[in-house]
């Protein structure tokens, strides 16, 4: 006993050191409750927290189900009837031997498996759907939100009122233009191209149009730029099915190989002679004009610094740097001379040089190429002369890997070599050799933009990928360039002419994309999204000019098969709200004066009504009233009216309200459909003119003229004056249309009045 009082007192002890622990220097007063009072608290909380009954729960259902007219009592017996322990009970076990049952067992098996597959498929293909919906309308939404960004960002750039207007109709641009002189000239030749087309002549280029443009800026890059592309679509094309197959024929990739070398050569060649006319006295330019003296003149002015040059000279010059450079300049005829000069010292190079430079496609047959191939392997590629071995590489296509960077220091060396060792793809015993696709993707996607510091030199980025056939990722390269977008749109619109153009299947695709069918660098432009980002620019300045790129569309289609111009002009038109000039204007006499979109001799009723279904879908009824007239719509015109007046007909007549404008509006309409056939409805053209009637009446009854405004409700006969006639018109008014019901109450309160 005494050993218990001790452990209490032990006890006791510790609890007041853990109490003292706690205590601090402050006077804050303590609260100390006794058991009954920490009892009763804990009462108190745990009926704070308590579940809610069943029957509160049930109460509150009833109330809530039995507001919205459900018999709760019938629903809860049927609830109660229904058992899924049938459905979801596990099978009963069968013996081996029943085999009866054993298949039952398994054909409910089945049947349960696919029902829950097919409902777990469901739900998956329904969510995938939701999300790409979800996907393709943001992607919508955004691409419009930089489209806009991308045209406010730009100045604002006088428009020069000397500068003729080259639009049909010259209108007033309110002196300013979002088009500054360069894109200005680019729209010029795009109308005239334009115009030529519409007056089925024969189509004008469009590269030599948009190269004048380049010579009337002075502008050295840009001039080179469409020099190039005017190498690169000189190519026949061929016939077939699809862009992609006449893209991809080796046949056309050889004449792309073909002519991205011709630039080359041309530009060295133009290269040569600007430092031999730099350096005359040095040069020493003499004889008959001809590559081979304007190389040697050149090798005068800048002589190779590179120690072991080998198999002695020619004119005084390393006989393989003269080869090289004749080879270099395109003239394949100097190269054979000046390997006839020193064919003693060149071994078997010079009938290698004869059969290169004779065969129609300047390449060996099968045989000479292993045997240079074998040769070059066994002993020029450790030779010293970078000269003799890039010329083996030329010409035996040898060893695609070598980079050559003695003698090939710029991009423009190094794209004419790898140009040369390029190997058609017809001949099935070349397919491990170096093609145009090998090229390609090694200066897009392995060295790419950042390799060759594309932002910093755009134009000789857009050269590299323009002389490789890249012609889709050049476009898109440079369109990401604010100043630079206007020339990357119109190389676009001489590919797309030209059918050169690779185009995704979907218009809402991004600008450059990569099918999963296409083949190692394909890619493909959005087209459509191009023209109209660079359109957003300007369209609200220059509608005219927006029209004339849109044009450009018309023989593509949405993915739901409507036509890409007409849709575009639908957006314009509600975008710029210049319904008059773009659309054309309905006179008095009930002729319609033409807009800016008859010239394009298209389905303009059509355009007309398409629209004016977006005008009224966007709830812009009035404008929708104006263009369903100008469309010969005159049902539709009614219809709407009708409508739009039953909303103002009662209230006062103000200036510029829009009670007076529909007022003004309907008047016309009126006149001009009693002079003509009216093709409307009989219950709108009725309801039509009775609110007119109405208008009238109400504008005489807040004008104070009591009794016109009597004698017009006598005229129409609306409403019963006498005792006798209410019973008459009460049936009468039955047959009127919602839109003069709806006036029933205002007509009432006035006439009383």
């Amino acid at each position: 006993m005494e050993t218990d009082v001790a452990d209490f007192s032990d006890l006791r002890q510790q609890a007041e050191q853990l109490t003292a622990e706690f205590d601090s220097a402050s006077d804050l007063p303590r609260v100390n409750r006794n058991i009954a009072q920490i009892l009763e608290a804990g009462s108190r909380l745990l009926s704070k927290v308590a579940p809610i009954s069943q029957d509160s729960t049930d109460v509150r259902a009833s109330i809530l189900l039995g507001t919205k007219g459900y018999d709760v009592p019938k629903i809860s017996q049927k609830l109660e009837g229904l058992s899924a322990s049938k459905t979801f009970e596990p099978l009963e076990p069968v013996k081996d031997t029943d085999i009866q049952s054993f298949l039952k067992n398994e054909r409910e098996n089945a049947l349960l498996a696919v029902i829950e597959q097919t409902r777990k498929h469901t739900f998956e293909e329904s969510e995938r759907r939701h999300w790409e919906c979800m996907e393709n309308e943001w992607e919508r939404e955004k691409q419009k939100i930089l489209n806009t960004l991308r045209g406010l960002n730009q100045e604002t750039t006088d428009f020069q009122p000397e500068a003729e207007s080259f639009a049909v109709d010259p209108v007033s641009m309110h002196g300013r233009s979002n088009l500054n002189n360069i894109e200005m000239a680019y729209a010029r030749q795009v109308y005239m191209y334009n115009e030529q087309v519409l007056q089925g002549s024969i189509r004008p280029s469009l590269v030599d149009a948009f190269s004048d443009v380049a010579v009337s800026l002075d502008d050295k890059p840009v001039m080179d730029l469409w020099e190039q592309v005017r190498y690169m679509v000189d190519v026949p094309m061929i016939s077939s099915n699809s862009v992609k197959e006449s893209r991809t024929d080796y046949r056309t990739q050889a004449a792309f190989v073909q002519k991205g070398k011709e630039y080359l050569e041309q530009m060295y060649s133009k290269h040569i002679q600007n430092t031999i006319y730099s350096n005359l006295q040095q040069a020493q330019l003499g004889g008959i004009p001809s590559t081979y003296n304007q190389v040697k003149s050149y090798l005068n002015v800048r002589p190779p610094h590179i120690k072991g040059l080998e198999d002695g000279h020619v004119d005084g010059h390393p006989v393989w740097a003269m080869i090289y450079f004749c080879l270099r300049c395109g003239d394949l005829q100097a190269a054979l001379q000046v390997t006839e000069k020193a064919s003693h010292s060149l071994g078997d190079f010079p009938a290698f040089l004869r059969e290169y430079v004779t065969d129609e496609d300047n390449r060996l047959s099968a045989a000479s190429e292993t045997k240079i191939n074998l040769h070059y392997r066994r002993i020029i590629k450790n030779q010293n002369d970078p000269y003799k071995r890039a010329v083996f590489c030329v010409v035996g296509r040898c060893d695609p890997a070598e980079d050559h960077s003695e003698i090939a220091d710029k991009i423009d060396d190094y794209l004419w070599i790898k140009l040369s060792q390029i190997q058609g793809d017809s001949d099935p015993s070349r397919q491990d050799g170096f093609t145009l696709q090998r090229l390609q993707s090694l200066l897009y996607e392995d060295f790419g933009e950042s390799h060759f510091n594309g932002y910093q030199n755009p134009f000789l980025y857009f050269q590299i990928l323009i002389l490789t056939a890249q012609f889709e990722a050049a476009i898109e390269f440079m369109s990401r360039i604010d100043r630079l977008l206007c020339h990357a749109v119109h190389v676009a619109l001489v590919l797309y002419e030209l059918k050169m153009l690779m185009l995704p299947p979907s218009t809402q695709a991004q600008l450059l994309i990569k099918e999963s069918s296409d083949e190692g660098p394909l890619r493909r432009l959005n087209f459509v999204r191009l023209i109209t980002m660079y359109t957003r620019k300007f369209e609200a300045t220059d509608p005219r000019e927006a029209l004339q790129y849109f044009y450009f569309l018309n023989d593509l289609r949405t993915s739901q098969g409507e036509n890409l111009f007409m849709s575009c002009v639908s957006e314009l038109v509600l975008e710029t709200r210049e319904f008059e000039m773009l659309l054309g204007k309905m006179e008095p006499d009930g002729t319609r004066r033409l807009g800016a979109i008859d010239k394009f001799h298209h389905d303009t009723q059509r355009i007309i009504e398409l629209v004016a279904r977006d005008t009224e879908n966007k709830g812009m009824f009035e404008e929708a009233v104006m263009l369903y007239d100008l469309g010969d719509k005159h049902d539709k015109v009614l219809e709407l009216l009708n409508r739009l007046i039953s909303q103002v007909v009662s209230q006062p007549n103000t200036p510029q309200s829009a009670r007076d404008r529909l007022r003004a509006m309907a008047l016309s309409i009126a006149k001009r459909y009693r002079e003509r056939n009216n093709e409307g409805s009989r219950s709108n053209t009725s309801t039509f003119y009775l609110l007119l009637d109405l208008l009238t009446f109400f504008d005489s009854y807040h004008e104070g003229n009591v009794d016109e405004a009597f004698e017009v409700m006598k005229q129409l006969k609306l409403l019963p004056l006498t005792a006798d006639a209410v019973e008459h018109k009460v049936n009468a008014f039955r047959h009127y249309t919602d839109e003069v019901r709806r006036c029933l109450p205002d007509i009432l309160i006035a006439t009383m009045n």
